[in-house]
């Protein structure tokens, strides 16, 4: 397992858009793919998993990847949040 813990820093927190890139890039791993917020987990490949979540600006995430590919995909999904100027 592989796990990296950021901070979202975009003034709207993690509306449609980015939720919808960071669900893509996750779909591309085997890999499976979690999104942690205040106490909750959720799969990162699902869109409404995502939005359930309502993240804030200033919310502290963890994502969290496990499987054959984890490295990779737990890199692909830290390069998209930086991509999207999501956080940190």
């Amino acid at each position: 397992m592989a796990e990296q813990t950021m901070k979202i820093t975009a003034a709207d927190g993690v509306h449609a858009r980015p939720a919808t890139a960071l669900v893509q890039v996750a779909g591309q791993y085997e890999a499976d793919v979690n999104l942690e917020y205040n106490g909750k987990s959720v799969n990162l490949k699902s869109i409404m998993g995502v939005m359930s979540l309502g993240i804030p600006n200033g919310a502290e995430v963890t994502f969290s990847t496990e499987g054959s590919d984890e490295a990779e995909a737990l890199e692909a999904v830290v390069a998209k949040v930086k991509e999207e100027n999501l956080g940190e």
